[in-house]
Parts: structure tokens; C-alpha cells; sequence
């Protein structure tokens, strides 16, 4: 307080009363608690992901949100990654993603399971990119250092006939974020670590100009041509832009980006995922194997 010239509030209490807009980026375990604080004053909010530590208390508070005239803005941050905005306005239809999102060991945040740490991430993407009911959930998880699965992976398969494969991983030897989308006429890889986004198209013909970046093709049904573009990727701050997206939300009166409904939708997969894992090692856990004689 002393050092950056700020105000210092004794209680969380407290520093809700004074100001207008609260950001709680507290531990999840603490975020429903707090929440409720919040709405009791009547303040708008920005609440970091997962919205709350349990399925139950998320749709609680989206209970209390009806009929609000609040904005509450959920902390999905990969939603301002460069390499995501770079396809706005863009024509998508994916039928096929592959995401995988490795971290090394870090103990922050393994209060909760890699599938609300790290996948969740994913699932608020792959959610806003293919907006479909899910039909069925597959996935698997180990708990390696911690009470909580470390490494998981889903394979997610929507009404619309999309399949989804998901890995995350908190202790994995490097790091890596990429999502890897395929659609009918062309194939997406976005790179969330370094901020890059490649597109390949098919095409059945070479246009008149600007064919410097195209690759003939042959195939059973002919000549095709690929082409590849790399779209110019706009460097920004993704934390200061979801903040700045929140502020306006608030001053125009318009929706947030990532709205309280996008992150219950999130946590609702996330613990779909999770019930999967939990009754996957069930299974493993009743295996008996029968002998077996040659």
C-alpha cells in the first residue's frame, strides 16, 4: 500500500462497499463466497475461471443473476488470445478438434483438477466454436502428484456429428497450447503459446492472381490446390483487452464477451468430464482378470 500509493481495505467487506466494479481473483474455492458479497451490494463483477469451485454453487449464482441488472464477466483470457481473434469473422464449422494444453509442474492452482486448472480453457473454445448439444462423453484422467488428476483426456462427440479430442496436462516436460480444428474444405492450428494461427484450404482451382502461396495438389479426383495462409496476428495484452472488454460491456450496457452463462456451460462440461474420469477408474479399479491358459 505504502509503496504504489494505494488504498488498503481491512476486509474484503470493505473494499466492495467503496467501489464500483469488484474483480475476485482469489482461489476458486473462495469465489462463491465472495460472489455473494458482491451481489448483496449490487456491484457488477469479473470473476475469474472456473466461476466456482462446485457444479452446484455456479448454478446458484447464475440463479441469483436472473432478472439482474448487473454485468458479470467470466475470466476465459484465451478468448482475447491473438491467435483466436485472428479468425473472427471467419466462416467456422469444425467436424473434427484435437486441443492438447501441457504445463510443467507448478503447484499454483492444483487446489482443483488439470479439467478445471487447464482444460477448461479448451472447453469454453471448442464450446463457443461448435454450438451444438453434446451427445457423449468419453475421458480418462491419473493422478500422479497431486489428490486430483494431473493428466486428463476427453473425446467429446456433439448432436451435429463433431468430435472433439481434448489433453491437458500439469506435468508435462514442456509447455504447449494448441487447438486443431478441421472442417469440410480446410484445416485451422492455432497456437495459443506463441500467438500464431496457419490456415489450409483446399481449393479445386488456382486463382487468376495472388497464387504465389498455393501448392498443386494430385489426388483420385484430380488436380486440387492447397493454399496456405498465415493471417496477420494483431499482438495485444490479453489480461488489460478482457478488462477493457468488461469496462465497455459495463459503460455501453452491453453483454460481456464471456458471460456468466458461458462460464456455468464451461464448469457443467468440466464436471461431465469429470464424472467420466471418475467412473472410468471405477472400471479399473474392478477389473479382475480372469486366468487365462495357453
Amino acid at each position: 500500500s505504502e509503496k504504489y500509493q494505494l488504498k488498503l481495505f481491512k476486509s474484503a467487506a470493505d473494499l466492495i462497499e467503496a467501489v464500483d466494479v469488484v474483480d475476485i481473483v482469489t482461489p476458486t474455492i473462495s469465489h462463491f463466497m465472495l460472489a455473494q458479497q458482491v451481489l448483496k451490494a449490487g456491484k457488477h463483477f469479473f470473476i475469474e475461471k472456473p466461476v466456482t469451485h462446485t457444479l452446484e454453487e455456479a448454478r446458484n449464482l447464475h440463479q441469483q443473476l436472473q432478472n439482474r441488472p448487473l454485468k458479470v464477466q467470466v475470466g476465459h483470457v484465451e478468448r482475447f488470445n491473438p491467435a483466436l481473434l485472428a479468425l473472427e469473422n471467419r466462416s467456422i464449422n469444425p467436424m473434427f478438434i484435437e486441443a492438447h494444453r501441457l504445463a510443467q509442474f507448478n503447484p499454483r492452482g492444483n487446489d482443483v483438477s488439470v479439467v478445471l486448472d487447464l482444460m477448461i480453457h479448451d472447453l469454453d473454445i471448442i464450446l463457443k466454436l461448435i454450438p451444438h448439444s453434446i451427445r457423449s462423453v468419453q475421458a480418462s484422467g491419473v493422478a500422479i502428484v497431486n489428490q486430483t488428476a494431473d493428466i486428463a483426456n476427453a473425446r467429446l462427440e456433439f448432436e451435429n456429428g463433431a468430435v472433439v479430442n481434448i489433453t491437458a496436462s500439469r506435468i508435462s516436460m514442456k509447455n504447449m497450447r494448441k487447438l486443431r480444428v478441421f472442417q469440410p474444405d480446410s484445416y485451422l492450428s492455432l497456437d495459443f503459446l506463441n500467438k500464431q494461427t496457419e490456415i489450409v484450404k483446399i481449393h479445386d482451382e488456382l486463382p487468376t492472381t495472388g497464387a504465389d502461396n498455393y501448392m498443386e495438389l494430385d489426388t483420385i479426383k484430380g488436380k486440387k490446390y492447397i493454399e496456405l495462409e498465415m493471417p496477420i496476428i494483431a499482438e495485444n495484452n490479453a489480461i488489460k483487452m478482457e478488462l477493457s472488454s468488461f469496462a465497455d460491456s459495463i459503460l455501453q450496457n452491453k453483454p460481456p464477451k464471456v458471460g456468466f452463462e458461458d462460464g456455468l456451460k464451461a464448469v457443467e462440461l468440466a464436471y461431465w468430464i469429470m464424472d467420466e474420469i471418475a467412473a472410468h477408474q471405477q472400471r479399473v479399479n474392478n477389473y479382475n482378470p480372469k486366468e487365462v491358459s495357453l
